[in-house]
């Protein structure tokens, strides 16, 4: 026997088979029960959502052997017939390939006759946007008062294409998208009866590319079954997709965090060297940051099966809530524009370095001096030169102050870590890990495990030759994952913002001025609008 694709392989045979579309099968089980059917039927939504497979059940509940039931027997004649595609009166029609009056005709003609095996004879008419404005006339009055025996089923990706005097004829349902998460729970059912074994963030990257559309997913999941020769892995499914390794993407908002510039580009170069689509990468990046804005003020939106989840409640205390939506514009803007970029990389590049501009919280100083035109100084009082005071020499100020030692370290890690020249990824390392011993050149530290991502070895590289240098002495480093009993740099960063917000707020409501604002007009501050200086 041939092979058989999974989209077909694992349609669905019955309404209680059928995956998220309950509000219509609850709608179409009852009026079947209690034989309450109306004479057409319009079935809407995206490709892939289960239209047609819909309209095959309903036909198979109106013409099972057993009687009109929203549980048909799946075994009759007719219930096997429908199935196999060979049932004579079930009548399925493309209108993307059948457009003309001409068609049309031809079905109201045998739309007259009684059905020949079954008890209705039903015509599933598949994108019925596409027919004439002759065809939707001519189908006007059979489909208003059609024959007992008839029914209509019509099944459309473009409702809105569709006259309005056909729509008041029929029952409209719309069928929703599949969320990723109702996607990855079928294809891991899929994957256990077909005994494949998986990786499950490998099924949420098929879930997220298939855009709502069961069908695409399980085409998708063929491809990669026969990619992976066997097993489903996430780094195949990331390379036949082309899809972004989140990791390069949790590097750059890190770095944007950090305010490293270096790290932003080093990133961006690291996937140009791997030939990666930046235009999906800007699309990826817009999708983050929606999540890390998100994470900022509905926390519970973001699910708790989402496997980056942490990063971004981390990322979401490192970026001000307008900094994010800055940058979620510009990921949108840069996009849109990377058409008219020299090259891909340039374009991707400018648009780091943009969000990187607009973040600062100081603009830098332009590397070259430029020429000021000279002044006049204005006149000086004539002092007589026994009046004039001597000056006394200055000292010159110490531009590099001496390096501390190992030996004189008084245990301050907040304090260390902000004399680090650190940045991006590495810099997030240091900022959540508490100090366990610095003995004999030997630096541990702890690592909570809600951050343990942070622990990839370029990262405590760069973490060890920041301390190394600062010291001016050879350093070993020890990270170890386990419970934090003090306060993390970054815990007390986040408290002391915390507070000044809080004083900023006070200040702001005890303010004379913005209290009679508030009693004259009902008005209400917006603490999120405050920001202490």
């Amino acid at each position: 026997m041939s092979y058989q694709v999974l989209a077909r392989k694992w349609r669905p045979k019955t309404f209680t088979e059928l995956v998220g579309q309950e509000h219509v099968v609850k709608a179409l089980s009852n009026a079947l029960d209690q034989q309450r059917l109306h004479h057409a039927y319009l079935l809407t939504g995206t490709r892939g959502v289960g239209k047609t497979t819909l309209a095959r059940i309903l036909a198979k509940a109106l013409n099972c052997e057993t009687g009109i039931t929203s549980s048909p027997c799946g075994q009759c004649s007719a219930c096997r017939e429908i199935d196999s595609g060979r049932f004579v009166d079930l009548l399925e029609l493309d209108a993307a390939s059948n457009t003309g009056i001409d068609n049309m005709r031809e079905i109201l003609d045998n739309a007259q006759y009684a059905p020949t095996a079954g008890r209705f004879k039903v015509y599933l008419i598949d994108e019925v946007h596409m027919l004439s404005k002759a065809a939707f006339n001519s189908m006007l009055k059979t489909l208003e008062e059609p024959p007992e025996h008839v029914k209509f089923i019509l099944a459309t990706t473009d409702p809105q294409k569709i006259p309005v005097t056909v729509l008041s004829r029929c029952l409209q349902f719309n069928l929703k998208q599949m969320p990723p998460l109702l996607i990855v729970g079928h294809l891991q059912s899929v994957m256990a009866q077909e005994n494949i074994s998986f990786e499950l963030p490998a099924l949420q990257l098929l879930a997220r590319a298939a855009q709502g559309s069961m069908r695409d997913a399980l085409s998708l999941l063929d491809q990669a079954i026969a990619y992976s020769g066997g097993k489903v892995g996430e780094a195949q499914v990331r390379d036949m997709l082309g899809s972004i390794d989140q990791t390069y993407l949790l590097e750059i908002l890190g770095a944007l965090a950090a305010k490293d510039g270096p790290a932003l580009i080093a990133a961006a170069e690291r996937m140009e060297e791997r030939s990666l689509s930046f235009e999906a990468a800007l699309q990826d990046l817009g999708a983050l940051l929606h999540k890390v804005a998100l994470a900022q003020t509905i926390p519970e939106a973001l699910g708790e099966d989402l496997p980056e989840r942490a990063k971004l409640l981390e990322l979401a205390q490192l970026f001000g809530a307008d900094e994010v939506q800055l940058c979620y514009q510009i990921a949108l803007h840069g996009r849109r524009d990377l058409y008219l970029a020299p090259d891909e990389f340039a374009g991707f590049s400018m648009t780091l370095l943009r969000m990187l501009a607009f973040t600062l919280e100081e603009a830098p100083k332009p590397a070259t001096r430029l020429e000021t035109p000279r002044l006049v100084p204005p006149a000086r009082p004539v002092v007589r030169e026994e009046e004039r005071p001597t000056e006394t020499p200055t000292p010159a100020a110490q531009t590099n102050p001496p390096l501390e030692k190992i030996s004189s370290f008084a245990g301050d890690w907040h304090s260390l870590v902000n004399q680090l020249k650190l940045g991006g990824m590495a810099k997030m390392l240091a900022q959540h890990c508490e100090l366990k011993s610095f003995e004999n050149g030997l630096l541990e530290l702890c690592v909570p495990q809600e951050h343990r991502h942070l622990m990839e070895k370029p990262y405590q590289d760069k973490l060890k030759a920041a301390v190394t240098e600062h010291f001016a002495e050879p350093v070993r480093l020890s990270i170890t994952e386990g419970s934090v009993t003090g306060d993390t740099p970054a815990q007390i960063e986040n408290r002391e913002k915390q507070e000044k917000q809080s004083l900023a707020v006070e200040a702001i409501e005890q303010d004379p001025f913005v209290r009679k604002l508030v009693e004259n007009f009902d008005a209400k501050v917006i603490e999120s609008s405050i920001k202490p200086l």
